[in-house]
């Protein structure tokens, strides 16, 4: 794989986090089936239990819904071959459901990482190490 293909899905990568930080759930919805291929293996742990494209497509309006004011800001990102990969700072504030728990109205800071192989200029898989222990802890389900 050519460092132009490398540079392009990084390219890919970026217009797909800028939507995702829009907060719109239709435009973000939109994008993901854009730039997500419909046979995805997504191996990331998402609050709820539903395989690929569908975890994709299901878990940013339950993310809005929990944290409506959610960013993600990268703070690296790599592009080597067919990956991506992100290093992302989130930001939020509970404001409803997540996880079963009611808005806290606490705000949330956590990292994650995420490796997107891409195929045919869509992702076609996916891995991610989401700090969820931290973010439970923040939101008072967890002791400190």
């Amino acid at each position: 794989m050519s460092q132009e293909q490398a540079a392009r899905n990084k390219e890919i990568f970026q217009r797909f986090h800028t939507v995702v930080n829009s907060g719109d759930a239709e435009a973000i919805d939109k994008t993901i089936q854009e730039y997500v291929a419909p046979d995805v293996v997504f191996h990331t742990p998402v609050p709820m239990d539903v395989p690929g494209l569908t975890a994709f497509r299901q878990v940013w309006p339950v993310l809005l819904r929990a944290f409506p004011d959610i960013h993600v800001r990268i703070e690296d990102l790599i592009a080597e071959g067919d990956k991506v990969v992100a290093r992302n700072k989130v930001t939020g504030t509970h404001l409803g459901e997540y996880r079963g728990l009611p808005p806290t109205g606490r705000p949330v800071t956590y990292d994650e990482i995420f490796v997107f192989r891409f195929e045919g200029g869509r992702i076609a898989e996916a891995w991610g190490v989401v700090d969820v222990l931290g973010q439970l802890r923040q939101l008072g389900a967890l002791p400190a």
